[in-house]
């Protein structure tokens, strides 16, 4: 067993990351664990994307970010979490995911699939990318489906179905469009999202007006089968050729990890979790969450660039606490 630490931050995600750097900052002894790779969400972002932000709001630890434009890619992202990593020396254990968490006399006793740690605090930061929002529909697992885009290419010349109406889906669809799919949208509202960036919402309705991009509107997909896909429109049942579904229909933090840890979930439409909003503490004592999982389902509420103060103000909060034990 891994013995006296004052901290596991559960995600290496940017926000785990500044968690990191503001417990090293106070002298408290932490240690990250990941599931997966470093920044584990920001790696299965589709290979070509350009973030929203710029740079400079992308920031962590003081490290500066400078990308080639204003707006950075993924892979410049990639570098600059590697080089902050790297700069501040942090303690990350990759690959390696909580299995379980039991509170006790000390704190809390966390096991991994490689090792159990003893710890005063916990701090979740595992975003809500790592889980789709599934379609729940016959034939949602064959391989032809798919809840994740990486790039255009594959989809070159086939039957390509998207779903979905917001920016992801929008992005999405004009991408392999203007790479060769045959595109159609399969959209549950009456009209493209309002909330489309204003560089995408004009393009993707105009696409669909000329019949570029063909799209069912206050449609769903009811069944997906090998060579076709049912869909449920206003006219009634449609059968279209289909040689690939790409399902853009959101992702959600991992409630299963928060309901283990006994954190409260609000009985509301984006079932976040209940947490002070001063320190980010939730119902459990000694137990935070930070960053985009504060939002539940409400994934556009919390980014990196407003999300950032997250980790100042746990860590000030568990330094006090920690002063007040060693009084």
């Amino acid at each position: 067993m891994q013995e006296g630490y004052d901290l596991i931050i559960i995600g290496a995600g940017p926000m785990g990351l500044a968690c990191a750097i503001e417990a090293k900052k106070a002298n408290l002894k932490y240690v990250i664990l990941e599931k997966g790779v470093l920044v584990n969400s920001l790696f299965h972002f589709p290979t070509n994307m350009t973030f929203f932000s710029t740079s400079n709001l992308l920031e962590i630890g003081e490290v500066p970010f400078i990308s080639h434009t204003e707006k950075p890619t993924r892979r410049e992202a990639l570098e600059y979490y590697r080089r902050v990593w790297q700069s501040w020396d942090l303690d990350v254990h990759l690959y390696e995911p909580v299995t379980e968490v039991e509170k006790n006399a000390r704190g809390f006793r966390v096991v991994s699939d490689k090792d159990v740690y003893q710890t005063k605090s916990i701090v979740v930061a595992t975003g809500f990318y790592d889980l789709e929002v599934k379609l729940n529909v016959p034939g949602e697992d064959l391989p032809k489906v798919s809840h994740y885009y990486e790039e255009a290419h594959p989809y070159v010349g086939q039957e390509l179905i998207v779903v979905g109406a917001a920016n992801s889906a929008c992005q999405v669809a004009l991408e392999t469009y203007l790479r060769g799919a045959n595109v159609t949208m399969v959209i549950r509202s009456a009209k493209i999202y309002d909330r489309v960036k204003y560089w995408i919402k004009p393009n993707i309705e105009n696409r669909i007006k000329e019949g570029s991009i063909k799209a069912y509107f206050e449609s769903e997909i009811i069944q997906i089968e090998p060579k076709q896909v049912l869909l449920k429109t206003p006219k009634g049942e449609v059968a279209i050729a289909n040689d690939f579904v790409l399902a853009m229909t959101g992702y959600k933090p991992d409630y299963s990890l928060l309901h283990k840890l006994g954190i409260e979930i609000r009985a509301d439409q984006y079932q976040s979790p209940v947490y002070k909003e001063d320190t980010f503490e939730t119902n459990v004592p000694g137990i935070y969450i930070a960053g985009v999982i504060c939002g539940g389902m409400k994934t556009n509420k919390f980014f990196i660039e407003n999300s950032r103060s997250h980790a100042e103000a746990i860590i000030h909060d568990l330094r006090r606490k920690v002063e007040v034990d060693s009084v």
